[in-house]
């Protein structure tokens, strides 16, 4: 290893130059298994509910314990990975991740499973946010876009590739194999992170944020259950309501304590930046918009075209793969480094939502029809991802790497959460008034079986109707969210000058030095 410096201007250990194929290859394999293991799972629910003899709320609780424990603790996980060691944290996750997944494959109910899946939750938290921080670390200002655009587009690949995935090992192993096979994953990447990645730390940190910490993840828990059980009990039920009060106390006692702090998780004063606020409302659009289109989309291709679950996942693989190839072969770097960043988040959000329309609201043409349509999903996130999250991580100080991409991971799992369950309810809201009265039902194959053969046609066109306007939905957030995020970056100004520090009175939320602290480009 050599010296180099540090995203915060201090000497640090750096990887050659020989060596950082490698470190690439490494983070991205750990990322890509903990982003498949929670997408592998949406088609092994009615495999586990049999063999486990669980009951509908268990296996919602095996579904949700991941996503709630990673959510709740992304944010603490970051500032502690700044704080302690972004390698150390790395490898603390990824051996907390194996051994979670090893008790999971051989979990003997549902209960074990809940407590396995949050435990893989956990340290699903501490690999996603310092993964990226260690390829600040490990990569060069020249090197570090395509670096970061390959690390994204593997996660947009694994939570494509799970379904069809799930599928493949479900028919030919046990169900436990589906957690199992994460666990040689976690040797290889611990055996390969200790010998190959520097360590890398934030310098004369003050006393950790525990309050902060504990506040941070009780809000966020909170608030993606509140959402999670939305569809299910209703927005006026009492589990919904007493999870929104317990969010909405614990973000505001978080809010009021961190102005407080002087080592804050996150400090309030950047939410004054137009660059982080524009960005971060970016995140939030972007993913609820595209995370509910897509849940959707799943659903027409199988309703509406007859697809089965594997075909469905196999029909939109050119969405991933799209993104990926465009960020292997450099295109979307250096069509971002071109077009700029205002002009690639507009650009790019447009075409996603221009895709999500074609593939969605044009459900009734055939495959050209939505091969064009994921083509220019593709496109869209090669695009606007990465000018998006560079403006997140340019807004905060480029000390604080293991934090920024808390706060994007953070943001994109509640949009995540919103997306699905608000145009969940807009699809189910829409069929309960379209489908004819003698198939009235809370779901559509209740409502199929009680129409019987004369009706069940129009069940499926009120079905197609309903996520059609669905879809609109999804195609308006991701529009918006385009036009926002490229008017507060514009209004921000161009990059450049020092990067906001914790104890400024109005950060200015623009990235550092040329070479010493450029914004990260995600793909």
């Amino acid at each position: 290893m050599t010296t180099g410096v540090s995203s915060d201007g201090r000497a640090a250990p750096a990887v050659r130059a020989d060596r950082r194929g490698a470190v690439l290859g490494v983070i991205c394999l750990v990322q890509l298994v903990v982003v498949l293991d929670n997408s592998v799972l949406t088609v092994a629910v009615p495999t586990l509910s049999r063999e486990l003899d669980a009951s509908m709320a268990a296996i919602q609780w095996v579904v949700n314990a991941y996503p709630l424990a990673q959510a709740g603790l992304l944010l603490a996980a970051g500032a502690a990975a700044d704080r302690y060691g972004r390698r150390r944290l790395l490898l603390t996750g990824l051996a907390l991740f194996g051994l979670c997944s090893l008790a999971a494959g051989l979990c003997q109910d549902a209960g074990q499973l809940v407590a396995a899946r949050a435990g893989m939750g956990m340290g699903g938290a501490l690999i996603t946010c310092t993964t990226l921080a260690v390829l600040i670390q490990v990569f060069p200002e020249g090197e570090r876009g395509r670096a970061i655009g390959i690390w994204a587009a593997v996660n947009g690949l694994g939570f494509a590739a799970g379904p069809p995935l799930g599928g493949l090992i479900l028919s030919h192993l046990p169900w436990g194999a589906i957690f199992l096979v994460n666990v040689p994953v976690a040797l290889v990447g611990l055996a390969a992170a200790r010998w190959l990645i520097p360590e890398s730390r934030r310098e004369g940190a003050g006393r950790p944020d525990v309050p902060g910490a504990v506040l941070s993840a009780v809000g966020v828990v909170a608030l993606v259950h509140a959402v999670t059980s939305w569809p299910e009990h209703g927005a006026a039920s009492l589990p919904v309501l007493a999870a929104t009060g317990t969010a909405v106390a614990a973000l505001t006692a978080l809010v009021v304590w961190e102005r407080r702090c002087a080592d804050p998780v996150l400090a309030p004063q950047l939410f004054r930046s137009a660059r982080f606020t524009g960005a971060v409302t970016g995140v939030l659009l972007i993913t609820f918009g595209s995370a509910g289109a897509l849940f959707l989309l799943a659903q027409q291709l199988q309703y509406v075209r007859g697809y089965t679950a594997l075909e469905a996942g196999l029909c939109t693989a050119p969405f991933p793969l799209s993104v990926v190839l465009l960020n292997i072969r450099g295109l979307a770097p250096r069509m971002i480094a071109r077009l700029g960043e205002v002009r690639a988040v507009a650009l790019g959000m447009g075409s996603l939502a221009c895709g999500f329309a074609v593939a969605g609201v044009l459900d009734r043409g055939g495959y050209p029809v939505l091969l064009t349509g994921l083509l220019l999903m593709g496109l869209g996130c090669a695009l606007a991802n990465p000018a998006i999250v560079e403006a997140v991580m340019g807004s905060i100080p480029p000390d604080r790497a293991g934090s920024g991409a808390a706060v994007d991971g953070t943001v994109g799992e509640v949009g995540g959460s919103l997306g699905v369950a608000v145009l969940g309810a807009v699809l189910s809201s829409r069929l309960a008034a379209l489908q004819p009265q003698t198939a009235d039902a809370a779901s559509l194959t209740a409502a199929l079986e009680a129409a019987g053969p004369e009706d069940g046609a129009a069940v499926l066109d009120a079905f197609a109707a309903a996520a059609r306007t669905g879809q609109m939905y999804g195609v308006a957030a991701v529009l918006a969210g385009g036009l926002v995020t490229a008017y507060l970056l514009r209004r921000a100004g161009p990059r450049g000058g020092p990067a906001p520090r914790d104890d400024d009175p109005a950060p200015r939320g623009v990235a550092g030095p040329r070479g010493v602290a450029e914004p990260l480009r995600q793909g």
